[in-house]
């Protein structure tokens, strides 16, 4: 088991630059690619001057190793109001990750709320997943025991007997750590978040076939809206209703319990066929 706020930490270099160590515990066919991401947003914060993080966006370049990896940090607008900056990831000189992260000082603006949350039942109103599950089966990949899970849509029988909605609902709490009172870790839960339900969503009309395919993820967006430091469970909604052209774009929100809209985004991913086993 990880924790987020230890395994996104970022250590300054002599030369201004900063270093990360990526932990094996968020691992989904390597380093998951919202973890990654959120060690650059984690970088960004770092040189905010006080800013709260508004938006990320970034382009995944090449997969990593559980190792250590550099990062550069480029301040690229500066502003009383808003600031931007450039984060690059890269390990033994390979390009990983590429990000824009926007920040912005505390101001005033027009106040509307026209989010319907979806209509689901409450975290305490569900059983964990592993109440589910048959005794002792072990998590597919390290990744998910960062986490306490209470899908919505769990099946006993998987793979199931014909196409689901391309839809992924999840309600997760991040363990040993929950909450987080700095603006930056606390966001990073969203990014993961965020990440997440990209291949979970868009298998799922296909899972009842077994096809042979993985779908690496091109780039991930997310806009911050309201802060989730005071809430432990997030419900992780993703929906990715077109698949084309051997790519499909998902789409994800965050909520929290109390109906609130905390960040939403999504992002691109491109088909890859995986070669029978030998």
């Amino acid at each position: 088991m990880g924790d987020l706020g230890q395994d996104t930490a970022v250590r300054l270099q002599p030369d201004g630059t900063y270093e990360a160590s990526l932990s094996a515990d968020w691992e989904i066919w390597g380093p998951m690619g919202g973890y990654v991401a959120a060690i650059a947003l984690r970088a960004a914060g770092t040189e905010a001057d006080g800013r709260r993080p508004a938006a990320f966006s970034c382009h995944y370049l090449s997969a990593a190793r559980f190792e250590p990896v550099q990062i550069k940090v480029e301040t690229r607008r500066g502003g009383r109001s808003a600031t931007s900056h450039r984060v690059e990831i890269s390990q033994d000189g390979k390009a990983i990750l590429d990000a824009s992260v926007w920040s912005v000082a505390e101001t005033e603006g027009l106040e509307h709320d026209e989010t319907i949350a979806p209509d689901v039942a409450s975290p305490d109103e569900l059983p964990e997943i592993g109440e589910l599950l048959p005794p002792d089966t072990p998590r597919p990949f390290p990744f998910w025991e960062n986490f306490d899970a209470k899908p919505l849509d769990f099946e006993s029988d998987w793979p199931p007997d014909g196409p689901r909605p391309a839809r992924w609902r999840e309600w997760l709490r991040f363990t040993p750590t929950a909450m987080f009172d700095d603006p930056w870790i606390d966001a990073a839960r969203s990014v993961i978040l965020v990440d997440l339900p990209s291949w979970p969503a868009a298998h799922r009309p296909h899972a009842w076939t077994q096809p042979p395919y993985v779908a690496p993820t091109l780039d991930l967006n997310v806009a911050f809206h309201q802060p989730t430091s005071d809430e432990d469970w997030l419900l992780c909604e993703g929906t990715a209703p077109l698949s084309t052209g051997g790519i499909f774009g998902w789409t994800a929100r965050v909520w929290s319990p109390s109906g609130k809209l905390h960040a939403s985004g999504g992002g691109q991913c491109l088909y890859r066929k995986v070669r029978p086993p030998t």
